[in-house]
């Protein structure tokens, strides 16, 4: 029970209430631990230290970008999947996309709290007390006093209000929350990078293991009729059983390549439908082929400057080491004095008919007096992390201009690997038919097929491959520019 006889404002029912029960009141007071504590304004609720961040829900790792939340249903229809569909999907089930929004939820969520810290704390409350007391429960027996007082009650009516009207640090927690939230915005949106990278990657990869495929298979129909060929040469008696053992272990050695690449076939289609969040049961067929296309933009100091203008994640860590920035100030600002005030009022009474209203006003001024030890820990630790913060923000940025160069000489590498392979592919083809035809006319044996079916193989791998590289420098390119949405424009060439 709250006995507001201030000498700001003394309701009436209390001064009453004095003058009637004199001890009972004073016990009354003690009887409030129970619960009646009208207008005292505080709550109970834990809260997190100023400037100490809450632990975060889920934590976005490379791997995440591999996985996805499943969307759909699969059918029994083929679906026909472009490079542009794939990618959009990722970009809505993507776990790392996913991932980073509840991150930045959980970032704004803390700059909310942190905001609440300088803002009124107001608060109402209304109570109805009906109590009764056992003086002989308490030990006191007094002549004249009944044993029991009560039952008698009163109606409280109170709102409170808490401010921090000066708070340095509180200030400080929430101008690092703001960037800390900035920050998460920002790597959301370089979550949608990767996920252009990681699902773009996976379409190709696809793409490849088809051509790769396909070309197994041709190498198998034409060692099969080489195969024949050896077999009818060696039955007429034309051609000696080695001739026909090579062929045979020739075609059986495609095989075995033919169920192999048709397997990664397989697993990297399961891949790619992991990335976008489709089920696996579900049939695909990819419609884009990625043909290829010569990249001739190589302006390294343009390209660098681009990418430290638009790559979000370098932007983040610029964001958090302002955060860590103030959070440094904020530990210095322990020492600055903090200047709150409180304000309660409410009416009360024996009811709501009968009462009077009370008013309680305070004003507090602390000041740290001996905390050194505390103040200066904290300020060390702010300052560690600050640079920690400043050193990685430096690797990044070296990190940036690193991968800029990096996907410009891979896709340098790969476009002259792709003009060279494919020279190698037709001229190895050109060989595989010379001696095709050279063994059909008896002029020599058919291990001179042999190789040139084995150089075939080389060379359409090398070209698959080759391709496949370059393909993904320059999706890694758009990436490392922090313009990967804009995909097109660099797998087309521009």
């Amino acid at each position: 029970m709250h006995l507001l006889c201030s000498r700001t404002k003394t309701s009436r029912p209390c001064a009453r209430a004095l003058q009637t029960f004199p001890l009972a009141l004073a016990l009354l007071g003690m009887a409030s631990n129970l619960g009646a504590q009208a207008g005292s304004g505080q709550s109970n609720s834990p809260s997190l230290p100023a400037g100490v961040a809450a632990p975060t829900a889920a934590t976005v790792t490379s791997s995440s970008f591999q996985g996805s939340v499943q969307s759909g249903q699969a059918n029994d229809q083929i679906l026909d999947l472009t490079l542009d569909d794939a990618i959009q999907r990722g970009l809505r089930n993507n776990l790392g996309v996913i991932l980073s929004g509840t991150q930045t939820a959980t970032a704004k969520a803390q700059r909310l709290s942190q905001l609440q810290n300088l803002l009124p704390d107001v608060e109402g409350n209304i109570k109805e007390a009906d109590l009764q007391v056992d003086l002989a429960a308490q030990g006191l027996r007094i002549p004249g006093i009944p044993a029991v007082i009560g039952p008698f009650g009163y109606t409280d009516l109170r709102a409170s209000l808490a401010w921090s009207l000066v708070d340095i640090k509180s200030l400080r927690a929430y101008l690092a929350s703001k960037h800390n939230f900035n920050a998460a915005q920002l790597s959301a949106q370089d979550a949608r990078d990767m996920v252009v990278l990681t699902v773009g990657n996976a379409y190709l990869l696809v793409v490849a293991d088809e051509t790769r495929v396909a070309s197994v298979d041709a190498q198998v129909k034409t060692a099969k009729v080489s195969l024949d060929q050896a077999v009818a040469s060696h039955q007429a008696g034309t051609a000696p059983l080695l001739d026909e053992l090579r062929a045979r272990v020739d075609y059986q050695s495609l095989q075995q390549q033919l169920i192999v690449a048709q397997n990664s076939l397989d697993k990297d289609r399961l891949a790619l439908q992991r990335t976008i969040g489709m089920p696996l049961a579900q049939k695909i067929n990819l419609v884009d082929k990625a043909p290829y296309a010569a990249f001739d933009q190589f302006d390294v100091d343009a390209a660098i400057k681009q990418a430290h203008l638009n790559r979000k994640d370098l932007q983040a860590m610029l964001e958090q080491t302002k955060a860590a920035e103030e959070q440094r100030k904020g530990a210095t600002a322990e020492r600055y004095p903090k200047l709150t005030a409180n304000v309660d009022y409410g009416d009360i009474g024996v009811n709501v008919r009968h009462s009077h209203g009370t008013l309680n006003a305070t004003g507090n001024f602390s000041v740290p007096i001996f905390k050194e030890y505390a103040l200066r820990g904290e300020a060390e630790q702010a300052q560690s992390q600050l640079d920690t913060q400043r050193a990685q923000t430096n690797d990044a940025n070296a990190q940036v201009d690193a991968d800029v160069r990096d996907a410009l000489l891979d896709i340098q590498s790969a476009q002259r690997q792709v003009e060279v392979s494919r020279s190698s592919v037709e001229l190895a083809n050109e060989a595989l038919s010379e001696a095709q035809q050279r063994y059909v006319a008896g002029v020599s044996d058919n291990l001179a097929v042999s190789q040139a079916e084995q150089s075939v193989a080389q060379a359409d791998e090398q070209y698959v491959d080759s391709l496949y590289r370059h393909n993904v420098a320059k999706l890694s390119l758009a990436r490392s520019l922090g313009a990967a949405e804009n995909y097109k424009s660099y797998l087309g060439g521009k």
